[in-house]
């Protein structure tokens, strides 16, 4: 995930998404993952003290500063690149099962009272940002 000052995804040319001050969260499934692994995972992302406070200290959560979230599909985050110079993505969820589980930690964010949109998943996705920071934070759903 990455804090952006705003985020946009287009899709042939019309934004399907975005966000103001917030999170740009970039979304990988893995086999195993399944609903609890995304309602945790969003509770984890709504607490985490990544904005700055009136100090200037990462300090504050995305539910404190009341910021958005940008939530994106994104399965090359599962690249193999340990053999030749053609990432495989097999670790990643099959499409079905990863779009479940993509729209429900969307749906776990707006729940715990983060505004969020999303790109479309499965799309050729153009993604436009502005990186706050930079601020750029990996998760790993094992250590979540």
């Amino acid at each position: 995930m990455q804090r952006v000052s705003e985020a946009r995804v287009d899709v042939d040319g019309a934004t399907v998404g975005q966000c103001g001050p917030g999170l740009l969260v970039f979304v990988c499934a893995m086999p195993g993952d399944d609903f609890d692994t995304a309602k945790t995972l969003a509770s984890k992302i709504s607490k985490l003290r990544l904005f700055k406070d009136e100090a200037g200290k990462m300090n504050l959560s995305i539910l404190q500063t009341g910021g958005s979230a940008l939530v994106v599909s994104q399965f090359t985050l599962a690249a193999d690149t340990s053999r030749g110079n053609r990432p495989g993505f097999s670790g990643a969820a099959k499409p079905d099962e990863a779009e479940t589980l993509y729209h429900h930690f969307a749906h776990c964010l707006r729940d715990l009272g983060i505004k969020t949109e999303t790109g479309k998943f499965g799309a050729d996705m153009n993604v436009t940002l502005t990186n706050d920071g930079p601020v750029t934070i990996w998760l790993d759903t094992a250590a979540a």
